[in-house]
């Protein structure tokens, strides 16, 4: 027996005095309704209603029952309700994580065509480039760079590839000259970028026809913060590989130079993550549609 669909025939019942109009307005055989009836006095233990050949009454056990079984039918469909217009316009707080460039460049100029959207969402962005642990941290989803998820817990999907670009300031390539090859880059100055989760410092990779190169270099600086990486590359501290997104600009007003131009970079894929158990939630769900979409129509992010 469905004990809230024999509630709901019983309401009916109840309501329009007679077990043939309750049919009618469920749209129910008759038999069915009676079944329905027996069936939940039978599981109560309890005589629910006062049945003659011309009408039904309620009992005193059947009086407060049916009073019970409005408001609990009252209850199921507010929250049904409630989780419907949350599918239709999510709301609450949620909790977001970004590295520092894609949320100063490309997420936060966007957010207010977001908010447009969702405007029962109140999003706490997280702005470093350092890797939370997001399960440890209450962290609803991250936008986050690799080709390798190191945490089983999360799930990743993939919305945009980072372009890298290798370039220096003009006072830099002066004083120094052009590298023309990646491997004359350890005899320059360059400036190395570390994760804060490892400490590990990261390699460059090129890439030219059938020859690709991944250098390791040693450098009187290493910065854990793409703004603090670019502000070195200004200072004339060195060589820098910056993603493109965040360089293009700089390089249009002069103020950083591309290298090894006929060199590539692989690009990195660029994943939003989130725990397993927030793959339902409506907020998480449409902040990471609406990631895709902004990422696809960003002309060096797709």
């Amino acid at each position: 027996m469905n004990k809230l669909q024999a509630m709901e025939v019983f309401i009916q019942v109840v309501d329009t005095g007679g077990f043939t109009r309750a049919s009618e307005n469920l749209r129910l055989p008759k038999a069915t309704v009676t079944t329905l009836i027996q069936a939940l006095e039978t599981s109560l233990s309890v005589k629910l209603l006062n049945r003659t050949t011309r009408h039904v009454s309620v009992t005193a056990d059947g009086a407060a029952y049916y009073e019970r079984c409005i408001r609990i039918l009252s209850d199921v469909r507010d929250a049904e309700d409630s989780l419907i217009r949350n599918r239709l316009s999510p709301s609450g707080r949620l909790r977001v994580d970004a590295p520092t460039g894609l949320a100063s460049d490309v997420i936060i100029p966007a957010l207010p065509q977001f908010f447009e959207l969702y405007p029962d969402i109140q999003l706490e962005l997280g702005c470093s480039d350092r890797q939370v642990d997001l399960v440890e941290e209450g962290v609803d989803c991250a936008i986050r760079g690799g080709r390798r998820l190191a945490d089983s817990r999360l799930v990743a999907r993939r919305v945009g590839t980072m372009n890298y670009i290798t370039c220096a300031s003009p006072a830099y390539l002066k004083r120094h000259g052009r590298p023309m090859h990646p491997d004359e880059l350890v005899h320059h100055r360059c400036v190395n970028y570390f994760s804060t989760r490892t400490g590990k410092v990261f390699d460059w990779y090129f890439t030219r026809n059938d020859e690709r190169v991944q250098v390791a270099l040693s450098s009187h600086i290493a910065v854990s913060d793409s703004y603090a990486y670019t502000a070195a590359g200004l200072s004339g501290l060195g060589i820098i590989q910056m993603a493109d997104f965040l360089m293009a600009h700089m390089i249009r007003d002069g103020r950083f130079v591309s290298i090894l131009d006929d060199w590539t970079n692989e690009p990195l894929p660029i994943h939003v993550v989130y725990p397993q158990n927030r793959h339902l939630s409506a907020k998480v769900r449409v902040f990471v549609d609406w990631t895709t979409e902004l990422f696809a129509r960003h002309p060096t992010l797709c």
